[in-house]
């Protein structure tokens, strides 16, 4: 074989194979473009859907569908809420027992903004996150990184006070926490409660929270979260979850 010929092979052998070199870099590339976009559109998902745990049940819900509340449009929102939606009656499941809560009508903006959450599925992404013995227990707060979402979602806004000294913080009363941080007019978060558990109640709190409703059933299972062990923070050593849902009157 001439040398020429050799040589003719020789280019046509090595031509092929970086045409199948090509081609393979082609289709591997091609397959990393499909994976990168369908691993982009499961983190956009997440980003936008929170999965809630009701009733053994994964419910999805779609955080664009939330509305996003400002301070300057929340008295406006909340007071047409309230009308709109006047339910009083709730019930906190635990695993621990259940705490059925009746809200006040008189601390209209408290109510609709916690009947909002409630329906938005916020308080099932949450825990007890405190439980101080003798004092209080606090919950609508967790270390979940769907609570927060949920939260960035909701807005960020504070609530402004609704005490009432017909309304103090008696034994069973249900009432807002709040920011104490530059908080001069006393204003609630939006997201976090508590039940005084003390006998004697928490009077030294009369004024500076909001009490919009009172523990109707379930001051025992106060009473056994309240004695759960805490860490430093007083926050529980294990998560007590929540179920929070509306009862009909």
């Amino acid at each position: 074989m001439s040398l020429r010929l050799l040589f003719f092979v020789f280019m046509l052998i090595f031509l092929t194979n970086c045409q199948e070199s090509k081609s393979t870099k082609t289709n591997l590339e091609k397959e990393k473009s499909a994976a990168e976009i369908k691993a982009q559109k499961i983190r956009d998902s997440l980003q936008k859907a929170v999965k809630i745990p009701t009733n053994g049940l994964q419910l999805t819900i779609n955080l664009d569908s939330v509305k996003t509340l400002k301070q300057e449009e929340l008295k406006p929102f909340l007071y047409a809420y309230a009308e709109k939606n006047t339910e009083t009656l709730v019930e906190i499941e635990t695993s621990f027992g259940n705490i059925k809560v009746r809200l006040y009508l008189d601390t209209p903006l408290h109510r609709a903004n916690f009947i909002r959450l409630v329906k938005l599925g916020y308080f099932d992404t949450t825990f007890f996150h405190r439980a101080a013995k003798n004092f209080v227990i606090q919950g609508g707060n967790s270390d979940l990184v769907n609570t927060s979402k949920f939260r960035q979602k909701v807005g960020d806004y504070l609530i402004p006070n609704e005490s009432k000294s017909s309304h103090t913080h008696v034994r069973g009363a249900f009432s807002a926490a709040k920011y104490a941080e530059q908080n001069v007019s006393q204003a609630s978060s939006p997201f976090e409660f508590f039940i005084v558990q003390n006998p004697k109640g928490a009077h030294h709190l009369d004024g500076k929270h909001t009490v919009f409703g009172e523990v109707i059933s379930g001051m025992d299972v106060v009473d056994k979260i309240s004695q759960v062990d805490v860490d430093q923070s007083e926050w529980p050593l294990r998560n007590i979850k929540m179920k929070v849902r509306i009862l009909d009157e």
